[in-house]
């Protein structure tokens, strides 16, 4: 977990206490530690929290939605040879399945 601003809330302190959930932090100053979710929270935050100004919470989950598809079945990304998770994963688990068949 992040310590962050967005995570520093004593409510959600109180909220991982009251249902047994022990918070594991990284370190201060330390992002790499959990570089994965960092790099996701920073293309949602731009793509979705900081482009648009939202009147309602169902604005926000209808965008974060289709960004969300998006982000997952149609935008490359490089660390995947540029294909989307999702068709990169299917790729991955064909790959698999063949090599188990030989």
């Amino acid at each position: 977990m992040d310590n962050g601003p967005e995570f520093i809330a004593k409510l959600t302190q109180q909220w991982s206490e009251a249902h047994d959930i022990t918070f594991q932090y990284i370190e201060p100053g330390k992002p790499t530690q959990n570089a994965f979710i960092e790099r996701f929270n920073g293309s949602f935050r731009r793509g979705v929290l900081d482009a648009y100004t939202f009147e309602h919470i169902d604005q926000l989950q209808q965008l974060a939605d289709e960004w969300a598809y998006d982000y997952n079945y149609r935008r490359p990304h490089k660390s995947l040879k540029n294909m989307p998770p999702v068709k990169y994963a299917e790729r991955y688990l064909l790959d698999m399945k063949q090599e188990c068949v030989i």
